[in-house]
């Protein structure tokens, strides 16, 4: 027995733009939790977050910038840091990193 999904008005423009809609409804969600993930562990690291940096956070839906965010949210001292250009590398000198 074989299942056979049918979407109405499939191959339509109807169906890409569900399609599409629901991709960036999935990419936004994950956007959230990479945000709820940084902002929590800069929380438990007991650093104080502005409002313009949780904002910034909160507000980007770069997934690559925010993989980027929350691996420097586990050594920044400060949250700003994250937005670094250039982040120094805890333990090692400039010409090291």
């Amino acid at each position: 027995m074989s299942f056979v999904s049918y979407f109405p008005g499939r191959g339509t423009v109807r169906e890409t733009a569900y399609l599409e809609g629901e991709a960036k409804g999935e990419a936004k969600g994950r956007a959230e939790g990479e945000a709820k993930g940084i902002l929590l562990v800069l929380e438990v690291r007991g650093i104080p977050v502005p409002a313009d940096v949780r904002e910034r956070v909160t507000t980007c839906t770069d997934l690559d910038r925010m993989d980027a965010w929350l691996e420097r949210s586990r050594t920044v001292e400060r949250a700003e840091d994250l937005f670094a250009e250039n982040p120094e590398v805890p333990g090692t000198t400039p010409e090291q990193a």
